[in-house]
């Protein structure tokens, strides 16, 4: 490739510290995670200290509240993101190892998992708290975009879910030979830097959006709107990059170069596409019916 990125010479592990013959490290993954979550907390605080931002000018919860809704989005993020990836990626491999499914310091984590372990720790929390659901919704779809964003950096730094190979100038030349192994290129393979695609996307673009929903149009007066603009604008933005990011190999085929789950013709869509579509449908459906009701 003539024009192309060297990978940076970055270690996924931030510090390691080695300790009774045990050795203790901390990723950038898990640091995505932890600032990604504390990042969202805080935001989400500053969202309902403002009173003027919710319907009758009073915040549906208390900055209490939103601290100890913490733990049901951790559970729900670890849990449902592994569960999420065995059920939707490999379901045929964890069958025959169910040992490994909660081994997840192995990697394996699904976004759509993770997503529907967090709504189900928020409906139960709404449910023995007395929140209005779909406020709460509002509240942790303004926080989430900050842990995308971090998350997605995190895997470049990995060198995980790179993207297909491209001859764009910014392509970049991911280490390891499963990333070198591209049909038809002579010498070094560079691919999209899909990750980062989704980090602007996913994160900066989507934050931007429900940050001045929330805090410029005061959205939060309509609930549900900004759950809806979530649902939708991450659904787009992953749809958008599954163009250039490379399929999961369990579903790469000598027919089915492209990694599609479900075809039509030339047509087809890839697992994360699969999976965002409801979520824009729905995303859309909230935005519609929530503007209604606020006529």
């Amino acid at each position: 490739m003539v024009f192309s990125i060297p990978f940076p010479d970055i270690s996924p592990e931030l510090f390691s510290i080695d300790l009774g013959g045990f050795s203790f490290a901390l990723r950038w993954y898990a640091l995505a995670y932890i600032v990604g979550i504390l990042a969202g907390w805080r935001l989400a605080v500053i969202a309902v200290q403002q009173h003027r931002l919710w319907p009758g000018d009073v915040s549906p919860m208390k900055p209490t509240d939103v601290e100890d809704l913490i733990t049901n989005v951790i559970l729900g993020i670890l849990i449902g993101g592994r569960l999420g990836f065995v059920l939707f990626y490999q379901p045929g491999y964890y069958l025959a190892n169910p040992l490994e499914i909660p081994m997840i310091w192995q990697g394996g984590m699904s976004f759509h998992g993770g997503m529907l372990g967090v709504a189900l720790g928020g409906l139960l929390f709404a449910w023995r708290r007395g929140v209005p659901i779909l406020s709460l919704g509002d509240v942790m779809a303004l926080g989430t975009p900050i842990g995308l964003l971090l998350g997605r950096i995190a895997n470049f730094i990995n060198a995980e879910l790179w993207g297909r190979p491209t001859d764009l100038p910014w392509g970049v030349i991911f280490p390891g030979q499963r990333a070198q192994e591209c049909p038809g290129v002579d010498g070094l393979c560079a691919r999209h830097p899909s990750q980062l695609y989704e980090a602007g996307l996913e994160g900066l673009v989507l934050l931007a959006v429900l940050a001045w929903l929330v805090f410029g149009r005061r959205w939060l007066k309509t609930p549900g709107a900004v759950t809806g603009v979530f649902l939708a604008g991450y659904g787009l933005a992953r749809m958008v990059v599954e163009l250039f990011r490379q399929a999961d190999p369990q579903f790469i085929t000598a027919t089915n170069p492209l990694g599609h789950v479900w075809q039509l013709g030339e047509f087809g869509l890839s697992m994360g596409q699969l999976l965002s579509l409801p979520m824009v449908l729905l995303g859309i459906t909230l935005i519609v019916w929530a503007r209604r009701q606020a006529q």
